[in-house]
């Protein structure tokens, strides 16, 4: 019994306790504009709550009406803080989410632009032949992304003032509407209060439609890179097929000279053979007795030149003879007769 009587006394003790906390929070968030209702109310929970005034305390409790009215306020106030909290994690929430926005939006861009750096660029950097000429695209590419930068920045610039006018006058047509709302009707608030719930509906849709497109992009994009990589491989591949393709072109056309020039050789060399063929069908083998008069008779023509051989070489040796020696009487005589070639040719015709 005493067990069961402490438990209940704990328990009291616990919603007294939790009582008197709503008591001193709903007396610190009162307004400081004095109001009777709630001027008399939180008199009254103040000496309630007061330690040192028992016997007034007894006289003047809380009425169960003034203790509900408390409690709906309390409630009415922590839901408007539970609210005011809800849409402040909404907006945090929502800079989160455009911050990542952007980050992956920055992150597509600066993949997209090494893509496009890699192709227009790396290639021709990872070519030793076009060092020069690869220096000189390399410029070209920054000067041309950093003038559409500039041009971007220009149009965002003019797209942020857009904007700026177009909240000013959304600001003014709220203000506008605020000054027509003190005659508007509980209808009215209840139509536009519907009006909102549909538009949000309708922007959560947009928010997973937008969602679910992300995705689609990032696996379009995932998709759109291995493509790309495909392409420079089989780009590559294309490259070297041409240049086998080109060289085996030359080497067909040398082929083809080369057949042409061996064909020639050959026509040549058929008429050849047929001429030699057709010498070789006229021929007829000399009798033995005429092959030996020709033989003789070749014979005895050697022995003349050889004869005549030696008689010229006679002659010379007479030649230079008979010059050594018209050319002493010339020096001695002085005078110039006959020419020493004609006179030394004919001594040696004479002397023979």
């Amino acid at each position: 019994m005493k067990t069961s009587w402490s438990i209940l006394d704990l328990g009291s003790n616990a919603a007294q306790r939790a009582e008197i906390d709503m008591f001193e929070r709903y007396i610190r968030g009162l307004d400081l504009q004095p109001q009777t209702e709630n001027y008399e109310t939180a008199s009254q929970i103040e000496m309630a709550t007061s330690p040192g005034r028992k016997t007034k305390a007894r006289q003047q409790l809380l009425t169960l009406e003034q203790k509900c009215d408390v409690a709906k306020s309390m409630h009415k106030q922590m839901a408007e803080d539970l609210k005011r909290a809800k849409d402040l994690s909404e907006r945090e929430l929502d800079n989160y989410k455009a911050t990542l926005e952007e980050a992956d939006i920055h992150l597509t861009e600066v993949k997209k632009e090494c893509c496009q750096f890699d192709r227009d660029i790396g290639k021709a950097l990872r070519d030793k032949k076009s060092v020069t000429m690869s220096a000189e695209k390399v410029i070209r590419y920054i000067e041309d992304k950093v003038k559409a930068k500039e041009s971007l920045i220009e149009k965002l610039h003019q797209k942020n003032a857009g904007l700026l006018a177009y909240k000013k006058k959304l600001q003014i047509q709220l203000k506008q509407q605020e000054e027509m709302g003190e005659g508007l009707t509980a209808l009215d608030f209840e139509q536009l209060k519907f009006g909102n719930m549909k538009c949000r509906k309708l922007l959560d849709e947009q928010n997973l439609r937008r969602v679910e497109l992300k995705l689609l992009t990032g696996k379009t994009l995932h998709v759109l890179n291995s493509n790309k990589e495909k392409l420079q491989t089989l780009t590559h591949e294309s490259d070297v097929l041409n240049s086998d393709s080109a060289l085996r072109a030359k080497l067909l056309i040398k082929f083809e000279e080369e057949t042409k020039q061996a064909e020639e050789e050959r026509n040549k060399a058929e008429v050849l053979n047929r001429k030699l063929r057709g010498q070789l069908a006229d021929f007829h083998v000399p009798h033995v007795l005429q092959y030996i008069k020709v033989k003789e008779s070749h014979g005895q023509l050697k022995k003349s030149v050889k004869e005549w051989e030696r008689k010229v070489e006679i002659a010379e040796m007479a030649l230079k003879t008979y010059s050594k020696s018209w050319d002493k009487l010339r020096i001695t005589a002085g005078a110039r007769t006959v020419p020493p070639r004609h006179a030394a040719i004919d001594a040696g015709l004479y002397g023979f």
